[in-house]
């Protein structure tokens, strides 16, 4: 097992991992009835989204020898309706560094091989915007 959920009733989950202990709390967001306290389950998996796009180009940038701290993605998810799901992502990255052109190339076509990016459905438009220094 990955993890297991706990459902803590008023619309909230809380999901361990089993294997660090760490926890995350989910609520319902408020525009479906939630209290929008925590991410929400549709939150997390945009976040996801670049969290995941993140640790695949600090992979490649230890490779590279770059340094990506500091370094920050903006998330924003938009939902439609009927059925209700999301629709879209926006991934923003903002980047601390100066290095050259050839590392922005090699990172940023890393970047869109991440097993979240492929795992999505090809229904939800994901538009990824790179800003370097």
């Amino acid at each position: 097992m990955t993890s297991k959920i706990t459902y803590l009733g008023q619309l909230r989950t809380s999901s361990t991992h089993l294997q660090s202990g760490a926890e995350i709390i989910s609520d319902a967001p408020t525009d479906n009835n939630g209290k929008g306290a925590a991410f929400s389950p549709t939150d997390t998996v945009a976040n996801a989204l670049g969290s995941c796009m993140f640790t695949v180009m600090g992979i490649k940038a230890q490779e590279l020898n770059v340094d990506l701290s500091s370094s920050t993605a903006e998330i924003t998810k938009i939902m439609a309706a009927d059925p209700r799901r999301i629709s879209e992502i926006y991934v923003v990255f903002n980047f601390s560094i100066e290095t050259n052109s050839k590392n922005k190339i090699i990172l940023e076509r890393t970047a869109m091989t991440c097993p979240v990016y492929y795992s999505l459905h090809p229904d939800i438009k994901k538009i990824i915007t790179f800003n370097w220094k």
